[in-house]
């Protein structure tokens, strides 16, 4: 019975395993895509060095605008935070002089009234964002991507800042989750 069984397994698989007959694109579809393709609007980027509470470079932020939201993609390198989760908002105000408090960023981009946080009901705001990880060694990377706000917003007449805190945000506490200082900033314009 086993035998039967696994020549039956063999024989489908050898069955699915035939070739399928080509199937080609005519030349117009193929044409129609590159026009479509060279038609499309060119994508907007950023990019900023994150500094540090010391004020020295710990970092890249990149930002690309897609047909779908704002790609955000933040690499911190070795010795950048401390080891754990950390909040991670785009705040109103592209300032970052006033080294390792970082307070002239300003609010949350979109400000809601009692509104903070993902998991937020009344929210959430625009500059709500996932936590970032840093590993034992400090590094840490993140990408995720958002439709609450987008690099025109960002890149206004003064500008806006990636900030990163202390401690983790628990998406909900107001006004910034629980998250502590801000440690870290970089500043989109």
């Amino acid at each position: 019975m086993q035998k039967t069984v696994l020549f039956a397994f063999a024989a489908l698989s050898l069955t699915a395993c035939k070739t399928l007959p080509q199937v080609t694109t005519p030349a117009a579809t193929a044409q129609s895509v590159a026009e479509v393709s060279q038609e499309a609007a060119p994508i907007a980027t950023s990019s900023a060095n994150v500094i540090g509470i010391d004020g020295s470079e710990i970092g890249t932020v990149a930002l690309t605008d897609g047909p779908h939201g704002l790609l955000v993609r933040v690499e911190l390198g070795a010795g950048s935070l401390t080891q754990g989760w950390h909040g991670l908002h785009l705040h109103q105000v592209g300032d970052c002089s006033d080294t390792g408090i970082y307070k002239l960023s300003g609010g949350h981009v979109g400000k809601v009234a009692d509104g903070h946080g993902l998991l937020n009901p009344a929210g959430p705001e625009g500059g709500d964002t996932p936590n970032i990880y840093a590993h034992a060694d400090g590094a840490a990377a993140l990408e995720f991507i958002t439709n609450r706000t987008n690099l025109s917003e960002l890149r206004d007449t003064d500008g806006s800042a990636l900030i990163i805190h202390a401690g983790p945000d628990d998406h909900i506490t107001q006004p910034i989750g629980g998250a502590g200082a801000r440690v870290a900033c970089a500043v989109i314009k």
